[in-house]
């Protein structure tokens, strides 16, 4: 395994997750932004927002959540693989924002 797939040794793992569901929220606000035509500020104040919509960060409620502001733009199918896909990239990207320190 490299060291980009493995989780922090000396970090807190419920930390850890709560930083890969919140990176998640914010990708997922920006995929939608883009969906809904956002752009500039207007596209990052809508994934900031969207990232802090849900302190649990629960998937189905952030899945009802797109599907509510991308109606007729996504799919619940495409919804739901883009949410798994940007958890593994949320995942990555923090893990190798660790590995650079």
């Amino acid at each position: 395994m490299s060291p980009e797939q493995q989780p922090p040794r000396d970090a807190d793992e419920q930390e850890f997750e709560f930083m890969v569901a919140d990176r998640r929220g914010k990708l997922a606000g920006m995929w939608a932004a883009e969906l809904l035509g956002l752009i500039g500020q207007a596209a990052h104040d809508y994934a900031r927002a969207f990232g802090r919509g849900g302190d649990n960060h629960d998937e189905d409620e952030m899945a009802a959540a797109l599907e509510r502001d991308l109606a007729g733009k996504a799919s619940h199918h495409e919804i739901r693989e883009k949410l798994t896909h940007l958890l593994h990239e949320a995942r990555r990207q923090l893990l190798h924002e660790r590995n650079k320190d």
